[in-house]
């Protein structure tokens, strides 16, 4: 079997999304199998390298055996230059061939690619409702009261979910979200406001005091620097946190460390955390309790699930990243089955928009208990539907 073409599929042009459009790719082979996956650049500023990147990546695959997914990881790692120099752009290129490669190779022998990876060690996929501040409905919006917060976590218990994730800090008490206008009076860098250490406290404190049993994870996008996540943490150290995202720029394993040693609360990080070499001085200084590789960023899933087993060596748990489309959502629903430290899911409020979940043919979604499970099909269980290839920018390389 041998790689024949490379389609890339740009979501842009077929959602209304502002902050959400996925890339997505389909490998073909000379046998009539192809395979889906996602770069997972759906979110911020980088989506046209993410579309470059599978480009000029494609190129060197085709001839190719995608059956032999390690050495396709080992021609774009060593031989390219700057696959040994990593990054964000240049593993989620590697990410999206790898997870197609899976889906190639699951189909090859008819099997759920986690039947490949060792078979399921936890049936049932506990899930969290990620991004209450953006409400928790099938349209976003900033919220900015207490009783907003807790209005939004009603939404998510509703449903069945036990767990919910906030960004307390991201939107400011004028309603401005702080990643696209940051503003004097809402600072979070260097000392935090009274006011503003109240704001968020009362934010928590709605949403808390609608159950005990409600398990809540703090997310804080790194808005926040060492001091400024320190004194959060210990002004809502009463709160009974389950854990504490990326509160100190993602790369900086020191500052990372300073924080976990002067907080109560676990510390959890991995989005923007790449391969194994990314977080191995996270694993060794033993900075993060929690650890969340995104599959279509980090390497795709042979690296996830080897960062995972890593993870595994020094009792960290995993919570994969999911923030892009149902492919992503597919993917990690594989590897979190596999896994012996498997902590929770990420449903991302981005999954449960219409929209882009009929983007693709199949819908995993959590059920009333706020459960998932993963995918039986073979490979990864999820393609892009006729209807949607047939509005996307494609481009194809041969």
């Amino acid at each position: 079997m041998k790689i024949t073409s490379i389609d890339i599929f740009d979501f842009a042009k077929c959602l209304n999304y502002e902050d959400c459009a996925p890339i997505c790719i389909r490998i073909n082979t000379d046998s009539g199998i192809c395979g889906f996956g996602e770069v997972g650049l759906a979110y911020g500023n980088a989506h046209n390298a993410g579309i470059g990147m599978v480009k000029d990546f494609a190129q060197l695959i085709i001839g190719m055996d995608p059956l032999n997914s390690e050495a396709i990881r080992e021609k774009l790692f060593r031989t390219t230059f700057w696959g040994m120099g990593g990054g964000t752009v240049i593993n989620a290129g590697m990410s999206a061939i790898d997870i197609a490669l899976w889906d190639i190779k699951g189909k090859y022998y008819k099997a759920p690619v986690y039947q490949l990876l060792g078979g399921k060690t936890n049936e049932k996929l506990r899930a969290y409702a990620s991004q209450i501040q953006f409400d928790w409905d099938l349209e976003d919006r900033n919220m900015v009261t207490p009783e907003q917060y807790a209005e939004a976590a009603k939404k998510a218990m509703a449903q069945g979910y036990t767990a919910v994730k906030v960004d307390p800090v991201g939107v400011a008490a004028s309603g401005n979200w702080q990643r696209t206008r940051q503003e004097a009076d809402w600072r979070l860098r260097g000392q935090m406001p009274k006011k503003v250490l109240d704001t968020v406290r009362a934010r928590l404190q709605a949403i808390r005091d609608l159950s005990d049993d409600l398990d809540i994870i703090i997310e804080l996008h790194a808005f926040t620097d060492t001091s400024t996540a320190i004194q959060l943490a210990n002004y809502v150290d009463d709160l009974n946190i389950m854990y504490y995202e990326e509160p100190v720029h993602p790369l900086n394993p020191v500052s990372m460390r300073e924080i976990r040693d002067k907080i109560n609360i676990p510390v959890a990080s991995g989005e923007r955390i790449y391969t194994r070499l990314g977080y191995r001085p996270f694993f060794e200084n033993r900075s993060l309790s929690v650890i969340q590789p995104d599959v279509c960023l980090c390497g795709g899933i042979s690296e996830t699930k080897k960062i995972c087993d890593m993870a595994d060596t020094y009792d960290v748990k995993v919570q994969v990243h999911v923030c892009g489309g149902p492919i992503s959502q597919a993917a990690a629903l594989h590897v979190e089955t596999v896994i012996p430290n498997f902590l929770i899911h990420e449903q991302h409020s981005y999954g449960i928009k219409e929209g882009l979940r009929k983007t693709c043919v199949y819908d995993y979604l959590p059920d009333d208990h706020g459960e998932l499970t993963a995918p039986e099909l073979p490979g990864i269980g999820q393609e892009i539907t006729e209807e949607t290839m047939a509005k996307t920018h494609v481009c194809t390389i041969r």
